[in-house]
Parts: C-alpha cells; structure tokens; sequence
C-alpha cells in the first residue's frame, strides 16, 4: 500500500478546528497543525457567555479544550497565520501557510501584561465589538492560548515603551512574515463565519441608532462577565441600567430583499438565552422578542423555549418594519409591530437587539482551491457526505459548511478529523510518557486554595477577596490567593509555580462546575507531580453567585462554608490511582441503518473488526422507507451502495435478525451476547439503533385511506399510488404526535420533508393545491429555500394555535379539513383528496433494553443521553460506549451519517491502543466489616459489586464502577466507601460547616 504523509493541516482555530486536531491527536497521528488566523485560537467562542440549553458558560466548555491543544505533544498551533495554498493529491499535499510577526517571543512572554499597561495608544477592541478599548500590545483574552501578547500592526506607534517595559525582554517591533510549506497528507477548513453588516438593513437605522441598537453579538459582549462592563447590563451610551429590551429575530436571515433566503439556525435559541440571562438581573426587567417562527429544533430546545415563557420572556409574532427613536431627546427606542388582533401598537425600549444572521468567511483560499460553494458563499459538501469538499483529501467542518450550533459543529470535527484519518490509513499511537508523581503519604497537608473571580461571573455578586483572606486562616491552608480566571493559561502556569513554591500537597479551586473543570485542574497537579484525585472543588459560581444573586452577602458567607468543607476534605485526601486494561481490538455496532452502517464503515476502514447486530433480517432501517433526500439526493441509490460496502468488507460481520440479549463487562472487555447465543468480546460500542415513526391516532389515520403519515406518503409517490396521482388537493399537518404533552421535543424533520414532498407534488402537477397547517415552520438552515420556493410555487402555509388543533372528516370520496388561521383569526375549510402528517420521530421501546444491558441512560423522551450536551455529544458517560443517528434524537440523514463518523472517529481512538487507563475514584471493601450480604450488589445501578461466595465479602470491579456512592449508602456496616468520598472525609467536611 502507497505510504501517505500521516500529518494534517487544520485551517482555522475555532471550536471545530480545535475539536478535529484533539481527536486527529487521539488517533494517533504523528503531527496536527492548527493553523489559525488571529492572535489566539478560539474563534467565536470566547466571546460568548452562557450556552443553551444546557446554561454552561462558553469558556467553561472551552477552557479545557485550550489547555489541551497547548500542551498536546501531536498539535502545533500556529496563530497570526493563514494557509495560502495547498497543492498536490490526498496523502500527498504541500500546504503554503504565511505567519505574520506577533511582535512577543511566545517561549518569553509571561502574560503579565505590563507592555499593554505601558502602552500610550488606546483602541477600540474588536474582540469586544468596539464597546470598550484595548492596548496596542494585547491579549485576544483573559483566558487566550497562546498566552502571549501581540502587537496590533496597524495602530503600533512604534514608541518602544512595550520593549522596555517588559521584564522578560519578549517584546520586538521588528516585522517579519514567514512563509512555511507543510506537508500534509489531509487538510480540514474550518474557517468558522462571519456576521451580516447591520447596515445593511436600512430599517433599522443601525448607525444612526447605536448603541441604542446592538447586533447580538455586541449584545453577547454586554451580557459577558468577560465584557467590557463584567456582565451588568447597562446602556453603553451613559452606564445606566437597563429594564426593558426587545429581540428582532431574522435580522440579515430569511430576507429576499438582500438574497438572503436562509436561515441562521441558531438565532432563536440565543435569543431566547439572552432574554433569559436580562430577566435574572433584577424582577423590574421586561424582554421581548418579535419572531416568525420559532426555530427551536434541536435536542432540549424545546423544552428550554418552555422555560423562557415560564420566566416571562415575551414573544410576539411580528417583524417589526423600523426602529425610531422615541423623541424629545431620550435614548428610548420606539418600536411599531402588527398585534395578533390587527391592531398597530407601539412600546418603548432601552434597548433593540438584532439577531443578526450568519453570513460564510472570507476565504480567498476557497476559491483558489476550487472549492465548489453554495450560493450564500458557504462551503458546497458532497451530497450525504456533511463533510467532504469537492476536493478529495480536504474536508470541511463547523460554519463554514452552514449555519450550525456548538453540538452539531464538534460532532462534525470529530467525523471530519475520522475521515482525514482513515484517508491516511493507520497510525502507531504515540504514548505520552507517564509523569513522575511526587510522594506525599504521611506529609501533613500544606493546602493551596486558589479562589475565581470569573470575570464578574462570581465576583459581582461574591465577595471573592474576603472570601480568599478568609481561606488563609482555614487549617492546614499554605496558600490562597484570588484569580480573575483559575482557567486561563496564564492562571494555570501561576498555580504550576505556586505548587512548587509552597511544596503543595493539596489543591482546592473555588470555582465554578466540577462537570467541565475538574479534568483541568487535576491535569495541572498532574503535570505538577500531585496525584490528580488530591484535589477538591468548590462551586461558588452555580451554587453561590448566580442562586443568590440578589443576596451578596449570603453568597459570600455560603462561599466561605464551601471552601471550609472542601479544604477539611482536602486534608484527607489520599492519592488514587489509575486502572490499566487490556483492551479488546474490535468493536460492536448495534443498529444496521445508515447510521450504524456507516459508523461499522468507518471502523472497519482503520482496521478494526465490527459486529454489526441489526434486529430486521435486512440492513437500511429508517432510511429504506425514504426514496429523496432533503437536498434532492437518490437516497435509495445511496443506501444500495452503502449496504453493498458493508457485505463487501471483509471485516464486518453481519448479524441479521438477531438483538443483544446479555451484555457485560467495561471499556475495553465488553461481551455481548446475542439472541443466536452467540457472545462477541469486544473492546467499544457503538449504539445506532434508529428511530420509530409514530403511527397516530388521531386525522381518521388507519381508518381512511387518505390520511397517510409523510413517510408513507413518499413510498406512494416512489410507486406511483394512484391515490396520490389522481389527487389535485393535499393537506399536509404538522407536529402530529410532537411538540404536545407525550412527546414534548420537535421531531425536527417534519417541516422540511414536507416542504419537500409539496414540490416533489407540484413537480408531477403543477396544477395541484397544496395547503400546509403549521405551528412554527422550522426550516432551518439552508431548508429555507425550500420553503421559500414553495411559496413561490403556490403552496399555501396555515398557521394553527396549539389549542386549536384542525380536524379532519371524511366526506364520501374526500376529506374535509377545518383549522382556525391563526393569523386570520378566522375558521377555514379545505376539501381535499389527500392528507398527509408529519408523525413524530419516536424512540423505539427497545432502547429502554439496551439501556440497562450498557448502562447508559436515556433522556425524558426515550432517546439515549449523551455525557455533555456540548463536550460529548456522541459519548455516554460509560466509558467505552458511544451513539449516533436517530437513537440519539431526531435529525435528518446527512445529520446522521455525520453524527456516525464522529461516534466511530472517538470509538477508534479507544481502539488503537493495547491498553487504556481508566481513572480511579471506585468504591472498596472493607473484608473486616463486610458480612457479605449483597445489598450493595443489588443496587449497584453499574452492576460493578458482586459477592464472593468463598470468602462472603463483597468485591468491586473498579472497571466498571462509577464512584456514584449508591452502594456505600446502602451499607449498613460501613463496610465500603468510596475513594476520594469516603466516609471520613465527607464527615470531615460536614464537621466543618
């Protein structure tokens, strides 16, 4: 086989570029270089607050992702540089890449900041979106990777200050570019997005009216605790507080007048998230947002769009036509809308938000490389692909590809990072060395308590300097001190030395969330010498400034009894450690749809042997039944050729109408066992299950003919029905079965299949009267031209209220369809010959089996729970066990094979190792107390506790134990405890308070 260059170029450092190079590293390529364009990697990120739905703040879900690629053996990161060219084949590609001075010796340069301290030129930041100032020498960020600052070349005076006044002689004013070519065998572009220009929109009278009027960008930076005024929300004219402020929804998206016919997919979320955030400042706040349509329809949005309404965010369905300003001389906005009765209103705001839509990067590179792009300028995949370029051997992710949020952009990454990978075939992992770690059993505790302020996120609210003065006095504590970000590279590099120092032996961090930080900090004691399980984290940000936020001084007080507990704990911690496994060189994947087909594909492509377990005596699932995708693409022609590689791969075993019936083991030493009787050991697994279709029970569905489920309508069209050829009139309901109280969540497919099958309609009979009943139109994305288009085909959308849901009755030959316009306010009827509903997407039953089979959980609407939202969307918390496609949660076909390459991208970074280390923190035995009982076996939700019949003592797997304390709670000897929550320290700690 021809030897390929095993390197790969990553153009561009946001968080999908950052995500591809983490996992290019896993699998174990020899060097990743991450070439981005700013003086930081990051891209948009940073410069966001809270998530949704998940409220998880931005930097909390970045930060370790930084620290990772900065100290990542494999990645080079490569900032103020830009890829010029890339010429050559896959495997064999000389990438040109031209990387401007920064003006900072970044093996120097501390980040102490006094060159931007000392420097005289003030300028607006554009990291801020010009609502404050910076230096001319700056950092992009407090918590920036490279931690080094860099001159801004433009507005440099080139005075000399910053060379003398840095204490480390960093500082150069001498310019120079350099030109690098890299050899690649594979390129990713991730060039991330960009933002339309308000100007644009003329209504608006965003010039004339700012900071009156802000994009939700600058809104973002306002809200920040990172911000330029540390999260208080006043007006940026005068400082004033703020109390009411309105959203205009599809500013720049859904537009004809500006070509711009898409839409941004993540507005109404962020909007709704700002909203949110405005209301927790104070009970006097008002937040409203105008909209069209509602496009909450990715997992958890719908149930977060509830949440909003219960807080009080307002929502009025309009596009307000202009902003004015409300006169004699106030800064007021004045806003005029149509109101659901037809009446013209007007209100008064302090402030107007536009949601401004996303537009594709400046990327002259694109073009030069021939790059086939959409008409919006975005990046044109190859069909059913979601990841390749016109170009083989370059990839693609993240928003250069198109509108998309955080989840959808890392689990792109990943699968996109798999397939550059496997282009390249296999890669010898290499093993970092193991640290050497510092013996401190028996030393007395010398604790460092290291206290956030994050950004104003604690500190404006806690008294974060009372609160580290108090720590100093706390016994056993050697140090404490307070940091503006414990997670920024600079902090990090700080406490490494403070360890050192003060020969710390223990280490608390005052923080935020333990669900995203802990693997950071116990990195840095890692790296420090310190077994990482001699650290303790006290949340005062969830727990203390943003629960009481209106209650400083209980909050300070609350922080302070956090920190007492966690530092007594902290004195009796003992190191922990590690577990190396063996592991089990192949893999199982159950579900032979496309999703689990695709992922067995991948899989078997870098090597690995795949079981691949389908309960049908066919392979295809869901994806049989469909005939044309959402772009037009022959999905049936896709699913033949799928299918054919799968019996054509010599290492893929196919297990046809068979189901797992037994399942055990952990990461690495899985057995599973099937219904034939048949066990496979296997090393991951890869849940891929499907999707059902609801089959309802309500529009006289199985009783007449007529009324037929959209995927049963696309199966008639594809044969040629005659009760679909002879009809002229089609009614298509929305939401049947989704969005009400069985099945909250929207199945998010419905809308745009049957915006598909309309025109699929009008194609056979242009003549055809097509009537839609809607809720919200969630067209997402580039799906907006669809919609649009059959608009201008003569599709008629009836928008129905929840409470007011259209029914229907046969009338001898036809259907009658009465439905209330919501818009109209008035009663409509349509005699039509067909009806078509858009059933739900619903979890099959089977997955509440293989739940408990794996041990992984499952979400309220029956589909499997990923570890973060954000982090892991394709991992379960068990380790060793991922998903994709449907039995993750409603999504369309390229969304699934997508989301198939990333769960086979993290399984085979597992497996291409001989061993792996599963952290330690399991529960133990006492043998002395134990009687052998077996309750703690028989609660054990990870089935990691069984008895020893010879010895009657209880033993623990520590594989597969989770350290979740069920079993040392039901002990009613005191015979197990778990580590680093034992029961002396968790008394020590309530001792404290």
């Amino acid at each position: 086989m021809e030897t390929r260059i095993d390197a790969v170029v990553v153009a561009g450092g946001g968080i999908a570029g950052i995500q591809a190079s983490l996992d290019l590293a896993a699998l174990g390529y020899h060097h990743v270089y991450l070439v981005e364009r700013s003086a930081a990697i990051g891209g948009t990120m940073p410069m966001l607050g809270r998530t949704f739905p998940t409220n998880d703040c931005a930097m909390c879900i970045l930060s370790p992702k930084l620290a990772e690629c900065g100290r990542h053996p494999l990645i080079t990161v490569l900032t103020n540089a830009e890829v010029l060219d890339v010429t050559g084949e896959p495997g064999h590609f000389t990438v040109t890449v031209e990387q401007q001075s920064r003006g900072v010796d970044m093996e120097r340069c501390t980040g102490c900041g006094e060159c931007a301290a000392q420097c005289p030129v003030y300028v607006d930041d554009p990291f801020n979106q010009e609502l404050n100032g910076r230096k001319a020498i700056y950092k992009l960020y407090p918590q920036a990777f490279p931690n080094c600052y860099a001159i801004d070349r433009e507005n440099c005076i080139n005075c000399r200050t910053c060379v003398d006044a840095c204490p480390g002689g960093a500082v150069s004013l001498d310019t120079k570019t350099v030109q690098m070519q890299l050899m690649a065998g594979a390129v990713i572009l991730c060039p991330g997005f960009g933002l339309l220009d308000p100007a644009r929109l003329e209504p608006y009278r965003y010039r004339q009216l700012y900071p009156s009027v802000l994009t939700s960008l600058e809104f973002e930076r306002l809200l920040s605790s990172s911000g330029p005024y540390q999260g208080r929300l006043i007006h940026p004219s005068d400082e004033k507080a703020v109390h009411r402020v309105a959203w205009i929804q599809c500013a720049g998206s859904r537009e004809t007048t500006i070509n711009r016919e898409l839409c941004s997919g993540v507005c109404c979320m962020y909007a709704l998230k700002q909203a949110m955030v405005v209301l927790e400042q104070g009970r006097n706040m008002q937040a409203t947002i105008f909209y069209q349509d509602m496009r909450t329809y990715g997992k958890g949005f719908e149930n977060y769009y509830h949440r909003a309404k219960e807080m009080g965010v307002r929502l009025i369905r309009n596009r307000p036509a202009e902003i004015k300003q409300a006169g004699d001389g106030s800064r007021n906005l004045r806003v005029n809308y149509l109101a659901d009765d037809s009446t013209l209103k007007q209100e008064e705001f302090d402030l107007v938000v536009l949601s401004t839509g996303m537009v594709a990067p400046v990327m002259p590179l694109a073009e030069k490389l021939g790059l086939s792009l959409n008409s919006f300028g975005f990046c044109a995949m190859q069909p059913l692909s979601g990841i390749e370029t016109s170009r083989p051997g370059i990839f693609a992710a993240g928003a250069f590809t198109g509108p998309r949020d955080i989840p959808d952009t890392v689990t792109q990454a990943s699968a996109a990072a798999g397939a550059a990978a496997a282009l390249l075939g296999s890669a010898s992992r290499r093993e970092r060395p193991p640290l050497e770690e510092r013996d401190v059993k028996g030393d007395a505790p010398r604790t460092g308590v290291f206290v956030c302020r994050c950004g104003g996120n604690i500190s404006r609210v806690v008294d974060v300097a009372r609160v580290a003065r108090f720590a100093r006095q706390l016994p056993g504590v050697a140090y404490a001190a307070e940091f503006s970000y414990c997670c920024a590279q600079d902090s990090l590099k700080t406490m490494a030395a403070v360890i050192d120092e003060h020969r710390l032996n223990r280490v608390v961090v005052a923080a935020c969330t333990v669900h995203t930080h802990e693997p950071l900090f116990q990195n840095l004691l890692r790296e420090s010498g310190l077994n990482p399980h001699l650290f303790e984290m006290a949340n005062i940000r969830e727990h203390c400034s943003w629960v009481h936020m209106h209650q400083p001084e209980m909050a300070t007080a609350k922080a302070k009894d956090l920190i007492k507990m966690a530092v007594a704990k902290a004195a009796l911690l003992q190191p922990v450690q590690g577990v190396s496994l063996g592991m089990t060189r192949q893999a199982v994947v159950v579900g032979g749809g496309a999703a689990g087909m695709t992922a067995a594909l991948n899989l078997a492509g870098r090597g690995h042997r795949v079981h691949l377990v389908e309960k049908n005596e066919h392979l295809g699932g869901m994806a049989g039944r469909l005939h044309i995708g959402a772009n037009g693409e022959d999905v049936q022609g896709f699913l033949s050729g799928l299918i054919t590689q799968v019996h054509e791969q010599e290492l893929i075993t196919i297990h046809t109408g068979a189901e797992i019936t037994a399942a055990g083991g952990f990461v690495g030493n899985f057995v599973s066992t099937l219904s034939s009787g048949e066990e496979i050991a296997h090393g991951v697994t890869i849940i891929a299950t499907g999707a059902g279709e609801y089959r309802p029970e309500e529009y006289l569905y199985g009783a007449n003919g007529r009324v037929m489920t959209l995927l049963d309508l696309e199966g008639a069209l594809a044969a040629g029905d005659s009760r679909v050829n002879g009809a002229g009139r089609f009614v298509f309901i929305q939401c049947v079965g989704s969005r009400d109280d069985r099945r909250p969540y929207c199945s998010r497919t419905c809308c745009t299949q049957s915006v598909r099958l309309a025109l699929q309609i009008k194609e056979i009979n242009p003549e055809a009267m097509i009537y839609v009943l809607y809720r919200d139109m969630r067209t997402y994305g580039f799906f907006e031209e669809l919609y649009q288009e059959a608009r201008r085909r003569g599709v008629l959308f009836i928008r129905y209220n929840e409470g007011n849901k259209p029914t229907v009755t046969a009338e001898g030959d036809h259907l009658r369809v009465d439905v209330l316009d919501d818009v109209l306010g008035a009663p409509v009827t349509i005699e039509a010959d067909l009806a078509g509903l858009a059933a739900a997407m619903a979890a099959p039953a089977d997955n509440a089996r293989l739940s408990r089979l794996y041990k992984v959980p499952l979400n309220q609407d029956g589909f499997f729970l990923e570890a973060h939202l954000k982090l892991r969307p394709v991992d379960f918390s068990t380790d060793g066990v991922f998903m994709c496609g449907l039995a993750h949660g409603p999504k369309n076909l390229e969304e699934s094979i997508v989301q198939a390459g990333a769960a086979a991208t993290r399984a085979a970074a597992l497996l291409a190792g001989d061993t792996i280390t599963v952290e330690g923190g399991s529960a133990f035995v006492s043998k002395i107390k134990c009687t052998g009982c077996g309750t703690c076996a028989s609660v054990c939700p990870a089935r990691a506790v069984t008895v020893d019949d010879t010895e009657k003592v209880a033993v623990v797997n520590a594989a597969l134990c989770k350290g979740c304390g069920v079993c040392a709670a039901s002990c009613l000897r005191g015979a197990v405890d778990v580590e680093g929550f034992t029961n002396e320290q968790v008394m020590a700690a309530i001792r404290a308070l």
